[in-house]
């Protein structure tokens, strides 16, 4: 259901119905409270198509995921647990969650400036429930069990050999399929080795990675196999979002009520020449539009609703209705596209949809802002990231001649893909650098740590607190500054009398 405010300041202009009543049920329940099981058509037509090619190129991006890789890094992985990021091949350490925080936010305004324009097109066309649900798990329905009505008298019919073999093919090949989401769904998390180590290893060897994977594959197989569609009129945020950020200039999927309204079976119309007019048989008819009143668009919609009801949360734009009223249009001789993607305004006003409104023309400014700060923050971030810090739990060394030092441990994050040897020199106060162990190159898009001397003059000294700032280097560039404290004497004990040995 839908209440808000633009689909409500339609009803005082939108002709379609007199009350609507539709707002106070949803599809998917009966008036008892009980789950109505939707059975869809088949959809069929250019649209139907253009989305299965679609659906196609995203299942082999998606499955194909884990094991491409960019310079040695995964495409993509999103491993929280060990507070590693991989997008694109292009690694986010915890120091760049600036970054990461600055891209989300953009990626949020644009899925707000997306939605301002074209409303829910994402959900029909590339949302992953939808593509496994309508192009993966239903059609493999459609192949097993037949289109709606079959279904049903399948269902329908007690248990005999055709139903039990249909409904475990049918299950078992969601099981197969949920079972490969899921491994896909952990590599994207743990990385393709991981996973391939648990699966190699079996469940005695890796009880923990063998119980996520039985319930990531025990949910995807519920979700596909059981709550299909309510995902998104129950579950999904995003759904819930739509009606806040569409107006009546968003381009969705829109019944043509001006040309549509009213509505008369084909009975109840005369034919010239066979083809079928909007001319009422009975003379004192009132007079009919386009719509036919055949139902088709609901038969086949996903979610259950009925689109020429208006605008309504339940609607993912997947298309499925606008084939099968061009269908129908064509047999009886009516112009294509009664339903079609346009705006509320553009039906009213029999006009080409207005995209950039004042209300986009704000949204994209702040994208474009937000989206420029992250893009420059991206190309002139350190190319060798270094953190500089005292060993914990140490004081200084006193040295003869007046001199003192401190450990560090200074990191190296090489945040290029190509290997860099990296220097530190003391930019102030005067003093020596000593590195313990080897100095090696830092390798691309990696992380090397060692372990440092520094040693300063105690006339170099500014207290128990000397401020120094080192400078990281590569083929004598400096390419960052960063600053620590040396920890010392103050300047009483360095003045203080040592005592003599006693005898």
């Amino acid at each position: 259901m839908s209440t808000d405010k633009n689909q409500t300041n339609q009803k005082t202009i939108n002709p379609i119905t007199e009350e609507e009543h539709y707002r106070d049920f949803v599809s998917t329940i009966t008036n008892d409270g009980k789950r109505n099981w939707i059975y869809p058509k088949k959809p069929s037509g250019r649209l139907y198509n253009l989305r299965t090619y679609v659906s196609w190129l995203l299942l082999g991006f998606l499955f194909a995921g884990p094991f491409i890789t960019i310079n040695g890094n995964p495409l993509l992985l999103m491993n929280i647990f060990e507070r590693t990021f991989v997008v694109f091949g292009v690694v986010f350490w915890p120091q760049d969650f600036y970054l990461f925080f600055l891209a989300m936010i953009s990626f949020i305004i644009f899925i707000v400036l997306f939605t301002a324009i074209w409303g829910r097109l994402f959900c029909g066309w590339a949302c992953p429930q939808t593509i496994f649900m309508e192009m993966l798990f239903r059609k493999i329905e459609y192949a097993i069990e037949g289109d709606a009505n079959q279904q049903k008298r399948l269902n329908a019919s007690p248990l005999n050999r055709e139903k039990f073999f249909k409904k475990t093919a049918k299950h078992s090949l969601f099981i197969i399929i949920s079972l490969a989401i899921a491994h896909t769904f952990m590599a994207y998390i743990i990385g393709k080795d991981e996973v391939l180590e648990i699966v190699m290893a079996g469940p005695a060897q890796q009880p923990v990675g063998f119980i996520a994977t039985m319930v990531f594959t025990a949910l995807f197989y519920g979700v596909f196999a059981r709550f299909r569609e309510q995902v998104c009129l129950v579950a999904c945020p995003y759904g819930r979002f739509q009606s806040v950020l569409v107006d009546n200039d968003s381009i969705a999927v829109t019944y043509d009520f001006e040309r549509g309204e009213g509505r008369a079976k084909v009975g109840e119309r005369k034919k010239v020449d066979g083809v079928v007019t909007n001319i009422p048989k009975k003379a004192d008819s009132a007079p009919m539009g386009d719509c036919i009143d055949c139902a088709q668009c609901v038969k086949v919609c996903p979610t259950g609703i009925d689109i020429r009801n208006g605008i309504q949360l339940e609607c993912i734009n997947c298309t499925a209705c606008i084939d099968a009223c061009n269908e129908v249009m064509d047999k009886i001789g009516k112009p294509r596209e009664l339903i079609t993607y346009t705006s509320y305004n553009a039906v009213v006003e029999k006009r080409e949809p207005k995209v950039f409104t004042t209300r986009v023309k704000a949204y994209l400014g702040v994208f474009t802002i937000l989206f420029s700060i992250f893009i420059y923050l991206f190309v002139t971030r350190p190319e060798v990231y270094t953190v500089i810090l005292r060993e914990p739990g140490m004081l200084y060394n006193e040295l003869p001649g007046d001199r003192y030092s401190n450990f560090y441990n200074a990191k190296f994050f090489n945040k290029t893909f190509q290997d860099k040897d990296v220097t530190l020199q003391l930019h102030y106060p005067e003093g020596e650098i000593l590195w313990l162990g080897n100095q090696t190159s830092v390798p691309g898009q990696q992380q090397v740590e060692n372990r440092i001397m520094v040693f300063l003059s105690g006339d170099n000294l500014t207290g128990t607190q000397t401020r120094m700032e080192f400078g990281v280097y590569y083929d004598g560039r400096l390419i960052q500054r960063l600053q620590t404290n040396f920890i010392g004497p103050s300047e009483s004990m360095r003045q203080a009398p040592v005592p003599a040995p006693q005898p």
